[in-house]
């Protein structure tokens, strides 16, 4: 399988599992870190969403250590930064969050970078 293909599917599982988390998390309503480990322990994890979030997130491990043992890190990690950007887009979509003038600048600067990755001459 193709390098960029497997760092696609990286990127869209990461993007669905960020997506899923967020949407668990909106039913369950702010928490603090020792609320994970204590009360709302059950009904973090079993929450339908974040369960599916944090499953996507597993799969999408086996996919990064495939592309992992097909290129340098230093060539992987920087083009799965493009699940930034998407991630970004879904959540406008999805949740209704803002995309600022600087979030777009920041979305514009990842797309960048990335280019420079690809044209590794």
């Amino acid at each position: 399988m193709n390098v960029f293909l497997i760092i696609g599917i990286v990127v869209l599982m990461g993007t669905a599992a960020q997506i899923f988390m967020k949407r668990g998390m909106n039913e369950i309503g702010k928490i603090q870190v020792k609320d994970i480990f204590f009360e709302k322990f059950f009904q973090v994890f079993f929450n339908k969403f974040v369960f599916v979030g944090l499953a996507l997130y597993g799969l999408t491990s086996v996919f990064y250590l495939t592309a992992l043992s097909m290129e340098d890190v230093s060539f992987v990690y920087p083009l799965i930064g493009m699940a930034y950007i998407l991630t970004a887009v879904a959540a406008w979509a999805f949740f209704g969050e803002k995309l600022t003038l600087m979030k777009m600048l920041g979305i514009l600067m990842i797309s960048a970078g990335a280019y420079f990755v690809v044209m590794k001459l």
